[in-house]
């Protein structure tokens, strides 16, 4: 008699599911930044959203097809090439490894940025060939979006909303002017220091300086590659009023993908919510297989090390050391390693294409991570209370080591000088001095104690945005000002005229009264 009822019941709950949800469009950023938003995403849509994701042609991570969402294929080039960011890696560690001249590193340097500018006029240009295609925007009206995410390391997410007049959510730590906070935020370089800087908020007079030069190096990249792509566009779409960087800061909601356990402490504003560690879970059983291998390490534990996808081996000659060095430990080692066998490699060390970096971190007996510095896996290893030894290769990765060097957290190396001797010193200083596990610890502590879990709070503020179709209140328009505005030149120059007024009439009063004086004494004489 009942089991009619629940089941009514049960569609009535499912149908009830459905019409809450809402209708997300998300422009997500290939590579590395997928797997996180990809997060997001599951989340969503375990929340009953309906999620459509934008993708290229020739996307690295972003499959056609996916129980989580549906997808909006535009066919035309990524820009993203997966070979020739990994080629830029190895040709970098080389010339490091030989002592190149100043002036090769440079042009390699220069090399890169020059990848990044046509990176962003691909993106420019198939915004372009979409906003001129009518079908295509008739298409993305008519879904009726409630909001758009989107990864602002590229503009193509952000552009689109303001076109198609959705409210925005940026999943962020980069935008195509660099590190996030720059682009809605103050960031006095007295104590705020720009990422690549190596410098702490705490600086002496040459570190202030070093910073303004860093300061002023970044700027130049953005008149590089971002200005010089986007001004034109935004001028064209949007008006010739309307500076490009104004459409990232008419975001509703920043998702910080950092949090004050990593930044060093900064102004900031009331719309950049944070999330550090909104990918951290706990970890699940290991496979059988590899399970036993980690059991097997008794009281020793285990050693995990990755240096994430665009490094598929290392020249051989380290990877010999490395090997080497892990063959001397009692420790056992799980490395993900693509390239030839080492010659070296130890009876503790078993090798693996991929690994579930997550689930190791999290199993009790891990000691050690061995880590490129990559965001996601550096709040894995805090998440997990793991100690940290860095081989950063390039992009942030140097900085983001960096700051967790000054936390006593991880011991840096020079990829390019790693040998047996240096390598495997830096692993016995890790494994057996105590400060590295203890301040780990301590920094996993304040990243948990939080009133609420941080994929929690992104999800809450996505939804929020969708309610209230924005949030205005939370958003500043000090962009719209002009610099003159900005730090009240304006009204500095206008208290400065009245003060020189002011003192002009003055100065002339007691001129006429001088002459005044002195034509009267001269009177009285005669």
């Amino acid at each position: 008699m009942y089991r009619p009822t629940l089941l009514a019941l049960a569609v009535l709950l499912s149908a009830s599911g459905c019409a809450t949800g809402g209708k997300i469009l998300v422009f997500p950023v290939d590579g590395s930044h997928w797997i996180n938003m990809k997060v997001l995403i599951e989340e969503l849509h375990g929340r009953g959203h309906e999620i459509t994701v934008i993708r290229h042609t020739d996307n690295w991570y972003i499959k056609p097809e996916s129980n989580f969402y549906k997808t909006f294929t535009l066919h035309f080039s990524s820009g993203f090439d997966q070979h020739n960011f990994g080629s830029f890696v190895t040709r970098l560690l080389n010339m490091r490894r030989e002592g190149a001249s100043v002036w090769a590193r440079l042009a390699l340097e220069y090399e890169l940025v020059t990848t990044f500018y046509e990176l962003n006029k691909g993106v420019v240009q198939t915004l372009g060939n979409v906003f001129e295609d009518k079908e295509t925007m008739q298409s993305l009206r008519d879904a009726k979006y409630d909001v758009v995410l989107t990864d602002p390391a590229l503009g193509g997410g952000v552009l689109l909303a303001h076109r198609l007049g959705l409210p925005l959510v940026l999943n962020v730590r980069w935008t195509i002017q660099g590190e996030g906070h720059q682009s809605i935020a103050p960031f006095p370089l007295s104590y705020v220091p720009i990422p690549g800087a190596l410098l702490t908020d705490k600086m002496t007079f040459f570190q202030r300086m070093k910073n303004m030069m860093n300061y002023f190096f970044t700027r130049w990249q953005i008149w590089y590659v971002a200005d010089s792509n986007y001004r034109s566009f935004v001028h064209r779409y949007f008006g010739p009023d309307v500076h490009y960087m104004e459409l990232f800061q008419a975001a509703d909601i920043w998702l910080m993908r950092n949090d004050f356990t990593f930044e060093f402490p900064r102004p900031t504003m009331p719309n950049v919510v944070y999330m550090s560690g909104f990918q951290c879970k706990p970890s699940n059983p290991l496979p059988k297989e590899l399970e036993e291998f980690v059991q097997s390490s008794g009281e020793h534990g285990v050693i995990v090390m990755t240096l994430g996808t665009l490094v598929a081996d290392l020249p051989e000659d380290i990877t010999n050391g490395i090997a080497a060095a892990f063959a001397r430990l009692p420790q056992k080692v799980v490395w993900r390693h693509q390239g030839k066998r080492p010659s070296s490699l130890g009876n503790n060390t078993l090798l693996l294409d991929w690994l579930p970096q997550n689930d190791l971190l999290g199993h009790p007996k891990t000691k050690v991570f061995v880590a490129h510095g990559g965001t996601n896996g550096l709040q894995e290893a805090i998440y997990h209370g793991v100690p940290l030894v860095g081989l950063p290769l390039m992009f942030d990765q140097h900085d983001n080591f960096f700051r967790m060097q000054v936390r006593g957290v991880a011991k840096v190396m020079d990829i390019a000088t790693v040998n047996e001797g240096n390598f495997l010193a830096a692993l016995k200083a890790v494994l057996y001095e105590p400060s590295y596990r203890q301040n780990m610890t301590k920094l996993s502590a304040l990243h948990r104690d939080q009133p609420i879990k941080p994929l929690d709070r992104a999800m809450f503020w996505i939804e929020f945005v969708m309610r209230h179709k924005g949030a205005a209140h939370l958003r500043t328009e000090s962009y719209k000002m002009s610099t003159v505005q900005y730090y009240c030149i304006d009204v500095l120059a206008f208290l400065l005229a009245l003060v020189l007024t002011v003192v002009a009439v003055f100065v002339s009063l007691l001129k006429f009264l001088w002459r005044r004086l002195l034509s009267r004494s001269k009177l009285k004489k005669e």
